[in-house]
Order: structure tokens, then C-alpha cells, then sequence
């Protein structure tokens, strides 16, 4: 029972509470005058009934304070789950409140990291398992030390490297320990550097890759080397889902107060239940998962928090009328 979470401060309560047991005290020491009590048993019942109230009034004040004590100890133990009841309109229940919205962010947090956990295992133990059959096949005779099974024990090798230095990015970033290093550079001396970068990939794959300037050609004030990083994983990814015979088209131009920059492929595309998801950690569509060089599913995670690090945002454009269009939209 909480009579008292109607008022909106805890010293006006407190107020209610000493002048309700002033109340009783004078009303049943006036009815035991009245009656010609003892003052003795007067006083006792009068005592009585005051605590009483106290504890009634009281209990109802202390309670969601009890319950953040309950809740720090199974957070302790670390358990996220306790949620204080927050009916009470006075200091203590905006307290509770911000204690709900701490313990949600809390138990988000823990989700992540069990999460990021899982999925760090799962995506070091391929490559690392890639590496042991191969290495055991190698031991037991059962394949030759040629060239060919050099170049596969290589190619996890880099992929070990890759996942690893991606987790060590994510880290910093979520962290806020990468400063950018803003430099004025022509957009196209920027989009000409990432098709220097991934042209023999695409040529490998069949792929054309194109860079293209729509009209003026801005001048972006960004960190270089990041941006880099985020349209090479861009890149990457178009030219990992083209076709081919398909095209990856670069584009960069300006658009009011910000600067526009578009990869677009030719691939299958991603459906618009997926769109959001694409730029969560380690999230792969199933198309992508089906496919062992699909990625680690980090590629798009950094890139959104570099875009948004630069004050822009990263987004799928839905509009595409054929492939996959991921447009970075930049201030200036």
C-alpha cells in the first residue's frame, strides 16, 4: 500500500506523515480525557496507533528503495532483469526511474558483449579449423607441401588477420579512442584511391568498377584514411555480391549542405527487413551466410560508426532499382 505517491516531494511527505502522527496522539489523548482513561494507557495506545501509521505511511515511502537494493544485488551477481516499481512522484521515484533506465542500458550492454563473445568465437574458430585440418593433413601425409595448400593455409592466415584487425577497430571506435585526422581532399583524388585498391579484386571476380564525379566535384574535410576504410569495406561487399560481367559504381557529389557518396552493385540486393540490420555487429543475411566468404559481418558495423564519427550517416537506399545502393551522406 502507497497512499502518499500522489505528492510530488519527499519532504512534504515527510510533513503528512509527522503531522498524522501529531493527529493521532491529540485525538486519542482528547477521547481518553474524555472518557476519564489514565493518561498511562492513554499515552500507550496513543504511542501505538502513531507507530502504526508511521510504518504504514513509511513502508509505502522506503519500498521502491528496498527494491533498488534487492536489484544492485542481482546485478551483482549479473542478473540485468529487476525493474523498480516507479509509481511514486516525489524524488525517490524519479531515482527508481533513472535506476530502470540504467539497468535496460545495462542489461543492453551485456546482451552486446555476450553477443559480440559468441560471435568472435564462432568467427575465429573457421579459420583457425581451416588452419588445424589443413596443418593435420600436412602432418599425417595425407597432402603434399605443394604451392596450391601453401596458398590455402595463406589465405586463412589473412583471414585470421583481417577478423582480428576489424575486432581491434570496432574496439577502438566503440571506445571513442580514434581521434580523426581531417584533411581537405577532392572527392575524386579519394573515390580514384579505392578503385586503385580493388581493381585487381573485381578483375579476379569478373567485375567492372567504376568511379564517377556528379557535377562539381566536392572537396571533402574528413580523415582520409578512415574514409578509405569505409569504401573499401563498401566495395568489398559489392564487388563479394556482384556477378559476373556485373558493374560496382563509385559515386561522389554534392547535394545542398552535405556531400553524397554512392556504391551501388548489381547483386541480389538487400531486402528491406534487412536494411537496418546490415550495420549491426557481426549481422549477416542469410544469403551471406550461406556463402563462406561472405565476410564476418563487421565490414558494415565500422563503417557506420566512422561515417557517424565525421557527423554523417550510412544508409541503404531502398529506391535502387536493381542491386544494392549504400549511400554515406557527409556534412559540407
Amino acid at each position: 500500500m502507497r497512499p502518499l505517491d500522489f505528492l510530488g516531494s519527499i519532504k512534504l511527505k515527510l510533513g503528512v506523515v509527522i503531522l498524522a502522527a501529531v493527529a493521532v496522539t491529540v485525538t486519542v489523548v482528547a477521547v481518553g480525557g474524555g472518557l476519564g482513561v489514565s493518561w498511562l494507557l492513554t499515552g500507550l495506545v496513543a504511542l501505538a496507533l502513531s507507530l502504526a501509521l508511521v510504518q504504514l505511511l513509511a513502508h509505502g515511502m522506503t519500498f521502491p528503495l528496498r527494491q533498488m537494493v534487492a536489484a544492485s544485488r542481482a546485478m551483482a551477481r549479473g542478473d540485468y532483469s529487476r525493474r523498480i516499481t516507479a509509481t511514486s512522484r516525489d524524488e525517490v521515484g524519479e531515482l527508481a526511474r533513472a535506476f530502470n533506465s540504467m539497468a535496460a542500458e545495462l542489461e543492453e550492454v551485456d546482451r552486446a558483449r555476450r553477443d559480440l563473445i559468441a560471435n568472435a568465437s564462432h568467427e575465429l574458430r573457421t579459420p583457425i579449423g581451416a588452419l588445424r585440418a589443413r596443418l593435420e593433413n600436412l602432418v599425417d601425409g595425407v597432402e603434399m607441401a605443394d604451392r596450391e595448400v601453401f596458398e590455402g593455409l595463406l589465405h586463412q592466415v589473412e583471414r585470421l588477420g583481417d577478423l582480428v584487425q576489424q575486432l581491434l577497430d570496432l574496439s577502438k571506435l566503440e571506445s571513442g579512442a580514434v581521434l580523426l585526422e581531417r584533411t581537405s581532399v577532392p572527392a575524386g583524388d579519394l573515390l580514384d584511391t579505392v578503385v586503385d585498391e580493388w581493381r585487381t579484386q573485381a578483375s579476379l571476380r569478373g567485375v567492372r568498377l567504376e568511379a564517377e564525379i556528379q557535377g562539381a566535384q566536392p572537396v571533402l574535410d574528413i580523415d582520409v584514411h578512415r574514409l578509405q576504410q569505409v569504401l573499401g569495406n563498401l566495395v568489398g561487399n559489392a564487388i563479394r555480391h556482384s556477378p559476373p560481367g556485373g558493374g560496382v559504381f563509385i559515386r561522389a557529389g554534392s547535394r545542398d549542405t552535405y556531400t553524397r557518396l554512392e556504391v551501388e552493385d548489381e547483386g541480389p540486393g538487400i531486402s528491406p527487413a534487412e536494411a537496418e540490420r546490415v550495420f549491426e555487429r557481426f549481422y549477416r543475411s542469410d544469403r551471406a551466410r550461406s556463402n563462406d566468404d561472405g565476410g564476418s559481418g563487421l565490414g558494415l558495423a565500422i563503417a557506420h560508426w566512422i561515417v557517424e564519427l565525421h557527423g554523417g550517416s550510412i544508409s541503404v537506399d531502398q529506391t535502387c532499382p536493381k542491386g544494392c545502393r549504400i549511400v554515406v551522406e557527409l556534412p559540407g
